[in-house]
């Protein structure tokens, strides 16, 4: 792998221990790994990347996506729908995927992801019709280019059983553990530096049994993988589980087994106090999804007193037929702005959101090497140019959420290139436009 030197950069923003914000700095990458950062490094025999109009960040990280859903952007019928409406809806379209769906709406939202600085992205995929597999999304990011950790999500309750997805769309138990098993032993890499970490990832209490939750958790410790799954997402999962299992989701959680440092939860919208303290408690890590949360208006999730408590708590974009976007960056300005709506306008800044953004969205995923801009931390490094219009008369540029850009120009993982200018290296961004749109079309036309 050649070496690269990024040279000059105007302002680094590191998300190291000590919060340092560096400027006019160079920052040489070798092996994959950030070697040295200083002023007036050596060229020596490196690939250079002028960085004198830009801002250098980490690369953010995305805890919850469900990828498959880009093919299911703005569907009549759910665009003004509550959440279980919302999948009601869906479920019948998603039902028709199969394997070129799931591999083509993973690529989309994958090169989505990448364009607004994106480097490590989790994603959640619980349903698997007409031979779809997990690896469909695997194979997607390994040729995008991106750090993954691909879930094997999972429903097995039905409508016929009081639960909420069609009877066509869940599985037996027996065989979601059994494929978890394989799909862990194929692809899970807990190396450091890795760039596929399988997970296991049971949809909600919603669609899922309680010993199905049971099982996964004895399961993961099993195989040392992490756990997922949506939790306090509205008041509809509140009510759920209320009346399914008499009690709050946090204690559902804490007594299954859903609770410490290898458990993150997306949404917690409706955590209360006992709720945050116990997670903070156990160190289980949040993903907070603010702009899927305003769409399907779920509500504001508490993040200043998460943070406040010490909660773990990272930013996912959601799948896109919730958000319906897929950009990080855009991520990281919602939830700054709704705390604010919330809290005041001192309640979050928009340096705190970036840190969610990256340092917090790795400690979620358990990666103590990704998240920071340090020496011997792996090379993921967004650029960002603030020349533009975008940042034309910022006084403070390094404030990315408040003036933009909202796209990076360049975009490293493992230092490697795989946003220059702007565009996508590693696919041909057009042709799998082209394709995603063919699909769309077809599904559209035979629902």
């Amino acid at each position: 792998m050649t070496d690269t030197l990024i040279r000059n950069a105007r302002h680094v923003l590191t998300m190291d221990d000590a919060d340092q914000e560096l400027q006019g700095v160079d920052i040489r990458i070798s092996g994959g790994v950030i070697a040295e950062i200083g002023p007036g490094l050596a060229p020596n025999d490196t690939e250079i990347i002028e960085a004198a109009n830009c801002v250098v960040t980490p690369g953010l990280v995305n805890t919850h996506h469900h990828l498959y859903q880009t093919l299911t952007r703005a569907v009549p019928g759910g665009q003004d729908a509550l959440l279980f409406g919302w999948l009601k809806t869906l479920y019948p379209i998603w039902a028709r995927f199969g394997p070129e769906e799931m591999f083509t709406s993973a690529q989309i939202g994958l090169a989505e992801l990448a364009l607004s600085g994106c480097s490590l992205t989790s994603d959640h995929l619980y349903l698997y019709p007409n031979g779809a597999r997990l690896e469909d999304t695997i194979h997607a990011a390994a040729e995008i280019g991106l750090r993954f950790h691909p879930t094997r999500g999972s429903m097995s309750i039905g409508e016929s059983d009081g639960g909420l997805p069609p009877d066509t769309l869940v599985e037996r138990e027996e065989d979601i553990l059994n494929d978890c098993i394989r799909v862990i032993d194929a692809f899970h890499d807990p190396s450091e530096g890795s760039m596929c970490r399988v997970g296991i990832a049971p949809c909600s209490p919603f669609s899922v049994s309680r010993d199905l939750m049971r099982d996964a958790a004895l399961l993961a410790r099993d195989k040392r993988v992490m756990l997922h799954t949506h939790l306090a997402e509205n008041d509809e999962d509140i009510a759920y589980s209320q009346a399914q299992f008499g009690c709050r989701p946090g204690q559902y959680a804490l007594d299954l087994g859903w609770t410490g440092t290898d458990v993150w939860h997306a949404h917690c919208v409706k955590l209360d106090g006992q709720e945050i303290d116990l997670f903070a408690r156990t160190r289980t890590g949040v993903a907070h999804c603010p702009c899927s949360n305003c769409r399907l208006g779920s509500g504001i999730a508490p993040v200043r007193a998460m943070r406040d408590a010490g909660v773990k708590v990272g930013l996912g974009v959601d799948g896109s037929a919730s958000n319906d976007s897929g950009n990080l960056l855009a991520e990281a300005r919602q939830a700054m702005l709704l705390q604010r709506v919330t809290r005041g306008a001192d309640a979050m800044s928009a340096r705190e959101a970036l840190r969610i953004a990256t340092r917090g969205g790795a400690e979620v995923l358990g990666r103590d090497d990704c998240g920071q801009i340090a020496v011997g931390k792996r090379a993921d490094i967004a650029l960002w140019d603030v020349s533009g219009i975008e940042s034309a008369g910022s006084w403070d540029p390094a404030a990315l959420l408040l003036a933009g850009p909202t796209q990076v120009r360049h975009l490293l993982v493992e230092g490697r290139q795989v946003v220059r200018d702007g565009r996508l290296t590693t696919i041909d961004q057009d042709a799998v436009i082209a394709t995603q749109n063919r699909l769309a079309r077809k599904l559209a036309e035979t629902t």
